[in-house]
């Protein structure tokens, strides 16, 4: 094979990150389940699919994904229209200006839709897919069922930007209107125009399971079909004109158990989307599934109403009504259902419940089409991997238009990073308890403990008291975990008549009193193990729900002979459960995606037993609520309180939003009622909706900020790229603190005042703010502060938080403006260069280094590895890899050797104007079908790929020639982890590294073959670089030229240099001894063909120019060396001869002498001379190279004539042969 002689490098083609980061984070997603109570058995927990195998950690640049047959998510680099800003020719900007909200009903964004649509249809017929969904305006892109080659085709595709295989994501789940303040004579309501017009004018769109349209929360008046306040008919449109002056147009999508009249002025518009999670595989309405917008899981219904359901609903539980009345928190709202997740065929089981990405990603388009204000999203999984993957950016496209994003954070607590939907243009909740129903516990012994209850009567009326036992003591033998009172865990000849204590865990509150009941216990002492919130549900038995303080006495009580209990409704302990606390459930931060950059949750809200509307068990019959607890539950609240907001200033961007929830809440409880600071449990704190409408100060951002973000966090969109830290959030988190850090916020004021920043404490890291004050004259201005960080002694690796808050005061009123802050210091990174070259068959090259800490840092050297151009297989004689034209494609197959450090594809297309491309897919096996790829997408004809250590096996590559025509070479570096070629070295092998202070060390090698390309890598063991990864140095050697032989006397000729004659080369000369001497002989410096030898025949062609001779010295291991002799003119040869005339003559006879003179050069008008006797006759050559003389008349004798040509400077002397003149007389 041949070997490289250059290095090639190659930029990346804008967008080319986001295709492989956004499928791992895709893959990542797992599933959030709600925790239901009430009258339906409660929901069973779900655990996480295992993440992904991707890694951008696996390529340099390129992060892979794996391709199979599947249903994909493909997105295109168009804009999508809600961002579109312009560019493409004969199509307008179509995102909305500043004040306004996307509109989907323009000529203009109909117009650029088609532009998107017949896109989206060309790239999916260039490898004849099918186009399932598509989406053009939150979005840009599509669904489809491919195969894996289809799919591996799209992923190369250049105006491709993400291929995401479809993904499934699940659901997540005392009244808090009260707890709110939104109720009363000064509440929220009552200050925004009263209830019954609380949230008017906006829209909330919920994505979620569908809706129970007969049920009281969501009654509504019959649509008219005249225009007007109401919503009504238009066709098949319902339209309603909303509070910010734009038109809501719905629709009605009839189906299963769904009627036309099931929407009303309460119910705006029902859809359904099935195609990704397929018709055929939904459960029936037999087992509760409806293929129609009818809420066949309940979920869908539950938040729909906690959002926006209607005032003073009376419910009923279990046929109990005495629940007071529930109300959603903007009840004069309008909703909007997008059903996007279904329940399966398996009754028994929620893992064929859920909601494929496809489907909820037409939710979104049709949600931003129809004009929603709000978007509730009670879905996803954890922890999030990303914060852009597909979903998020449909939401950054919602967000764009406008629409205020709720989403849930997830139920997979209370471990840390465990959150899900991070992306910092959406509202991530946190789920808080409610001040439950107390109930007390007394024991036999006079003690007593309070908890949560929602009922504690028994089947008589009267409240339980009877013996109490714990559940391991009384289990069925054999039974797993007893103490969990899980099914058929317990042995129904001891439990009969009695209260059984159970412990706390994973399954639900409901399954573990189904469980007492069956076993034939009267009541269920439910108690926490450990630190965690307690719950009021509905249950199968009257239950009493207690902290982790009451553990230990009760378990060691519960133990004895004659131990008893009696429930009693109310608080008699006085020890009533502190509100509101972070649920144990709920999913924590930090995020760990993207840098850790983004603080969330952002907000908490409540989601502990939080009372609401269900699905009707069967069409027809009484309507149901149940009491559920999830970060699903916390969620709709924020997104009722975005209506209440939105009712108030209609134009509000989703920021502002955020921005005054965030800044206006406070801090949660622990069990013992001490606050909790922690935001990565809380976010900014418990949303408080008494001061979200006058926040102070806001923090506003918007899609050019979010894009330049992503452009920061390493996504090429095109943009300015800005440190994801700077992204003006009311929250600030610093994933990576080296030393010391300033950020700037901008903040622009809700109405005038002065503001002062109170000190800021985050334990080991000091805080300066500057400035400390700001004032305002009115609403509307804006003024920027910045906060520089500095640790001094706090921990590296681990998080340290606190808060920056604004203060007003005005009078005897206090205004805060709240920020979170966490920051999380690191160790200095250790810095060294990414590349160092040298040059030399044997050589050195010194790398300076800055270490981050002090101590040993050992050198580990991998290589050198040559690099090695893939030959031509259709032309193994071909000088390069190939050669190709617009549109084709050639592949090369390798096996990538175990134990490889580094990988490195280079592509260099030979002529420059050309744009090649270059993918390296991973196969399954020799020959096989592609898993994995990464790729690199220029608009140029060089291209690169690396891959850090990856796998051994079988790897595909691939040259697409996108445009132009040109040969080109792809060479290989396959460096080994361990020693490779040259004896690479380090001097000195170990740093003996100083914190900051620069260091150099040697890297040396000898022995490379010339005129070969090397890598190399060194990798700096146990250092962190500023990426969070080891720090390495890639190290390219260029071999070059071997030592020559030295010519110390130059070669020289002898011979006549004329044509015909021989001459003999001599070589000079030379140093080292025991050379080998090549000849080429040159004439005018043109090598002579075949001339070659040491002596040369003078020919023809040779004749007028100037010979030289190149003497070449060789000798094995050296490289060779030329000398050339000084030139010498070779002539072209002459022949002169005469002819006499008459050859005897008279005396008085003039004898002719005719002279001739031959040459293959001419020879007119030179000189001959013609001598007889001793008399000279001096004639011109005609054209003929002829002359003619007469002679004088001679006295009679013999004579010899002659003639002499002298020549010149091209053509030799000559002489003619003597002739004999004889006179008589």
């Amino acid at each position: 094979m041949d070997t490289l002689v250059k290095s090639v490098a190659g930029s990346h083609r804008a967008i080319s990150g986001w295709l492989f980061d956004s499928l791992a984070s895709a893959l990542a997603l797992g599933l959030v389940a709600s925790s239901l109570v009430g009258g339906v058995a409660a929901m069973a927990a779900v655990a996480p699919p295992p993440s992904s195998t991707a890694s951008a950690a696996t390529g340099v640049g390129q992060p892979r994904t794996d391709l199979g047959a599947g249903r994909y998510i493909v997105t295109l680099n168009d804009s999508a229209a809600a961002t579109y800003t312009g560019g493409v020719a004969g199509f307008v900007g179509t995102k909305p200006g500043a004040g306004k909200k996307f509109t989907a009903q323009t000529t203009a964004v109909a117009a650029y839709s088609t532009y998107l649509l017949d896109q989206q249809q060309k790239v999916a017929a260039s490898v004849d897919a099918r186009i399932g969904y598509s989406y053009t305006l939150a979005l840009n892109g599509f669904a489809a069922n491919l195969s894996a080659k289809q799919a591996v085709q799209l992923a190369s595709l250049k105006n491709v930007a993400t291929i995401t295989p479809e993904g499934r994501a699940k659901t997540t789940e005392v009244r808090s209107p009260d707890f709110l303040g939104l109720t009363g004579a000064n509440g929220v309501w009552d200050g925004t125009g009263g209830a019954d017009r609380a949230g008017d004018g906006v829209v909330v769109g919920v994505l979620d399971t569908g809706i129970a349209p007969e049920n009281p929360s969501f009654a509504g008046d019959r649509l008219g079909t005249d225009p007007g306040d109401e919503p009504y008919i238009d066709g098949d449109t319902i339209r309603f004109t909303k509070s910010d002056g734009g038109v809501f147009t719905g629709a009605c999508t009839t189906g299963a158990q769904f009627g036309e009249s099931d929407c009303t002025t309460k119910i705006v518009s029902a859809r359904y989307f099935v195609d990704g999670y397929g018709a055929g595989n939904i459960g029936g309405p037999p087992i509760g599934e409806y293929l129609s917008p009818r809420d066949g899981f309940g979920h869908g219904s539950h938040t729909s109403s906690i959002a926006a359901g209607n005032l003073n609903v009376r419910p009923s539980v279990d046929g109990n009504d005495n629940y007071g009345v529930i109300s959603g928190v903007a009840p004069a709202a309008r909703i909007a259902v997008y059903k996007v997740c279904w329940s399966g065929q398996d009754p028994t089981s929620y893992f064929d419940d859920y909601c494929t990405y496809s489907d909820i990603l037409s939710g979104i388009e049709q949600a931003v089409a129809d004009g929603v204000d709000v978007l509730n999203y009670s879905i996803g999984g954890g922890p999030a991997s990303t914060t852009v993957s597909p979903i998020d950016l449909a939401f950054l496209g919602a967000a764009s238009a406008g629409i205020f994003v709720a989403a849930a954070g997830g139920n997979a607590g209370p471990g840390p990073s465990t959150l899900d939907n991070a992306s910092p243009w959406i509202t991530t909740l946190a789920a808080g308890s409610l001040p439950q129903s107390q109930a007390t516990a007394t024991l036999g012994d006079g003690s007593r403990y309070t908890g949560s209850s929602v009922s504690v009567f028994g089947a008589d009326g009267t409240p339980v008291a009877a013996p109490l036992v714990r559940a391991d003591l009384v289990a069925t033998p054999g039974a797993a975990d007893p103490l969990g009172c899980g099914a058929n865990a317990l042995d129904p000849t001891r439990v009969t008549g009695t209260v059984v204590l159970c412990r706390t865990d994973a399954l639900p509150s409901t399954v573990k009193s189904a469980e007492v009941l069956r076993a034939g216990g009267v009541g269920m002492l439910l108690v926490n193990e450990i630190p965690g919130s307690v719950e009021a549900a509905v249950e199968s038995v009257p239950s009493l729900h207690l902290d982790d303080s009451s553990w230990a006495p009760l378990v060691d009580y519960a133990a004895t002979a004659q131990a008893e209990v009696s429930f009693a409704a109310g608080d008699l302990s006085g020890s009533m459960t502190p509100a509101p606390q972070v649920a144990d459930f709920s999913s924590r931060g930090p995020v760990e995606a993207d840098g850790s950059d983004i603080l969330k949750p952002d907000v908490t809200a409540p989601g502990v037993s939080v009372l609401g509307a269900w699905r009707d068990p069967l069409f027809g019959t009484q309507p149901t609520w149940v009491y559920a607890s999830g970060t699903s539950m916390a969620t709709p609240h924020a997104a009722g309180l975005a209506a209440l907001y939105l009712g108030e200033h209609p134009l509000a961007t989703p920021a502002e939003i955020k921005s005054a929830m965030m800044t206006t809440a406070y801090n949660t409880v622990d069990p013992l009622g001490a606050p909790i600071t922690d935001p990565f449990q809380q976010g900014a704190g418990h949303v408080d909706p008494t001061k979200y409408l006058d926040p102070g100060l806001l923090y506003l951002n918007g899609p050019a900020d979010w894009y330049a973000y992503m452009q920061g966090i390493g996504y090429d969109v095109g943009v300015t790229p800005i440190d994801a830290s700077e992204l003006n959030l009311a929250s600030i988190a610093i994933g990576s603190l080296s030393g010391t850090q300033t950020i700037t916020r901008t903040v622009t004021s809700a109405s005038a005042g002065e503001f002062t920043v109170e000190p800021v404490t985050i334990p080991g890291v000091t805080t300066v703010v500057a400035p400390r004050s700001m004032t305002f004259g009115a609403a509307g201005e804006t003024q920027s502060y910045t906060v520089t960080f500095t640790r001094t002694d706090a921990a590296f690796g681990q998080f340290a938080t606190g808060s920056l808050d604004w203060v007003s005061y005005a009078g005897a009123s206090r205004l805060v403006v709240h920020s979170p802050v966490a920051v999380r210091p690191i160790r200095l990174p250790f810095v060294a260069p990414a590349v160092v070259e040298g040059a030399g068959i044997t050589g050195a090259v010194d790398v300076t280094v800055t270490p981050g800490d002090s101590g040993d840092v050992p050198l580990r050297l991998s290589g050198l590895a040559p690099g090695v151009r893939i030959p031509n297989p259709a032309d193994p004689a071909d000088p390069h890899t190939g050669r190709g034209k617009t549109a084709e494609q050639f592949t090369y197959d390798l096996e990538m050797p175990d134990a490889t450090a580094l990988a490195r594809f280079d592509l260099d297309g030979l002529v420059e104007a050309s744009d090649l491309d270059l993918v390296i897919y991973q196969l399954d096996g020799p020959g096989g079908t592609p898993s994995n790829l990464w790729g690199s997408w220029s608009l140029a004809a060089n291209e690169r790929v690396e891959l850090m250590a990856p796998i051994p096996g079988y790897y595909r590559v691939l040259v697409n020639v996108f445009s132009g025509a040109s040969a080109f070479d792809v060479t290989t570096f396959l460096v080994p982890s361990a020693a490779g070629e040259g004896a690479l070295a380090a001097t000195p092998p170990v740093l003996a590294a100083q914190s900051g202070v620069p260091t150099t060390y040697s890297l040396s090698w000898s022995g490379l073959t010339p005129q070969t390309g090397y890598l190399g890598l060194v990798n700096y063991t146990g250092t962190v670089d500023p990426s969070g990864l080891e720090a390495t140095t890639t190290v390219f050697v260029q071999a070059g030229q071997a030592p020559a032989p030295v010519n110390m006397v130059l070669p020289s000729i002898t011979g006549k240099a004329e044509v015909g004659h021989t001459l003999r080369a001599h070589p000079g000369e030379w140093t080292p001894d025991g050379l080998t001497y090549g000849f080429q002989w040159q004439a005018d410096g043109v090598d002579i063909p075949n001339a070659t030898a040491k002596r040369y025949r003078v020919g023809k062609a040779a004749g007028g120019k100037t010979v030289a001779v190149v003497v070449t010295a060789s000798k094995p291991g050296l490289a060779t060396s030329s000398a050339t002799s000084a030139g010498i003119a070779v002539k072209f040869t002459s022949k002169t001869t005469i002819r006499l005339k008459p050859a005897v003559a008279s005396s008085s006879q003039r004898v002719k002498v005719k002279v001739a003179v031959v040459s293959d050069e001419p020879v007119q008008g030179e000189e001959v001379t013609v001598t007889v006797a001793r008399q000279r006759y001096t004639v011109t050559l005609n054209s003929h190279g002829a002359a003619t003389v007469r002679l004088a008349p001679l006295h009679p004798g013999r004579y010899t004539v002659s003639a002499r040509f002298p020549g010149n400077d091209r053509v030799s002397a000559s002489k003619s042969p003597k002739r004999t003149l004889r006179v008589e007389g």
